[in-house]
């Protein structure tokens, strides 16, 4: 029997279960059952490469974005409507059948965009191409997915599905639970709160499945099941996700109003070239990317090329910010000096922990140089960058 059997085998066993106290335990044990047999399915065959025939493209720019929907939803479309790149359109279904890059040029930075094949019922048991699409939408930042306004919502839970399947959390946040291999001492179970969805005996009976013995677990939260066996598990995703919706053109304004005001949601027509401002400016929300502008001693800002960092990857602090300028630039660093947003005076003297804000402008100040940093020093009259004044107008300083 191969795995897909025995995952359809057990998924049919839970189905005829009832659902009460007496069989959560051996609910429980077939679900890890299930998360160890779809881990299993996602490794490459012994003896093979693991690279396979994907296909994978080289990231580019300040972010990546995965269009991730069925066939026929206008992905293509919105790839060369948003990035000028050429993908081929039509109407039949399985237009695109490779990955095809475009690059979105937003708020002086680069978004990598994917166009990718669309994806069908099974995806994550190998059928089309989808274990290719799902591996390029697991290296994304955020994922789009693109879906047709004139269909049913059936298609947005079977998308969730397959890509829950493979281990990939839509909106989701990690679950708060430490979770610790240990070489001996046995299984330490201990909970800073009331669980009502999983206890102890449940615990002990998933880590012997797989078949561990000697381990510490902490519950910070009233998790369930299955965010227990995401964490043993530990190679899940979690990923921001825009549900799109496309073709709003062909349906009535009471059903645009329902979809818009969901979670996560932007209702856009390809066709027309609606809305698709609303879900550039989403998008950048999502992504939560800061731009933060380098000023040299004595010399005006330049605002030509931003230094991009992001607050999902890695953080925004100053020391976020010299990393990525040069390694050795921390050993040399006596303080920056900040204008912006996360300044309370201008300019603010900040240590390697200040946190930066969207279009902060940034000056360092090595050990060797001179104390004053250049403040004073601006060509105009204020005494603060012309970007920064026009900001302030619609974001007051902090008192």
């Amino acid at each position: 029997m191969g795995i897909i059997e025995k995952i359809k085998e057990i998924e049919a066993e839970m189905a005829r279960t009832q659902k009460n106290k007496a069989t959560e335990y051996h609910l429980g044990q077939l679900k890890a059952k299930i998360a160890k047999l779809r881990t299993q399915l996602l490794e490459p065959p012994k003896g093979s490469s693991a690279g396979g025939d994907g296909f994978e493209v080289t990231k580019f720019g300040h972010g990546r974005v995965a269009l991730i929907g069925f066939p026929s939803v206008g992905k293509s479309t919105m790839l060369t409507l948003l990035t000028g790149t050429h993908s081929e359109a039509a109407s039949y279904e399985f237009t695109t059948l490779t990955c095809i890059p475009g690059i979105i040029h937003y708020n002086d930075t680069k978004i990598q965009l994917l166009d990718l094949p669309g994806i069908i019922e099974g995806a994550s048991e190998g059928k089309g191409r989808g274990r290719q699409v799902i591996a390029v939408a697991k290296s994304s930042d955020i994922v789009l997915m693109v879906l047709d306004a004139s269909k049913s919502e059936g298609h947005r839970q079977i998308l969730t599905k397959e890509l829950e399947a493979v281990g990939l959390r839509l909106n989701k946040r990690p679950p708060q639970i430490y979770f610790k291999k240990k070489k001996t001492g046995g299984i330490s179970f201990n909970s800073t709160l009331t669980l009502t969805h999983v206890d102890e005996k449940l615990c002990y009976q998933i880590l012997h499945e797989y078949k561990i013995h000697n381990a510490e677990i902490l519950f910070r939260e009233d998790a369930t099941v299955d965010d227990l066996i995401d964490v043993i598990e530990g190679n899940r995703r979690y990923m921001k996700c825009i549900y799109v919706y496309n073709k709003i053109d062909v349906i009535g304004i009471d059903d645009v109003d329902r979809l818009a005001r969901q979670p996560n949601s932007v209702v856009i027509s390809c066709n027309l070239k609606l809305n698709l401002d609303r879900l550039l400016a989403k998008m950048w929300e999502e992504m939560g990317l800061v731009r933060v502008y380098t000023k040299p001693q004595g010399q005006q800002p330049d605002f030509s090329e931003p230094i991009v960092l992001s607050s999902d990857r890695g953080g925004c602090s100053v020391e976020d910010f010299c990393n990525h300028i040069h390694r050795n630039l921390l050993k040399d660093l006596k303080y920056v000096l900040v204008w912006g947003t996360s300044a309370r005076h201008y300019p603010q003297h900040c240590g390697i922990s200040h946190m930066l804000h969207d279009e902060d402008v940034v000056q360092v100040v090595k050990k060797k140089e001179r104390e004053d940093g250049g403040r004073g020093r601006f060509k105009s009259h204020s005494n603060t960058p012309a970007r920064i004044s026009d900001r302030e107008k619609k974001a007051p300083l902090k008192t």
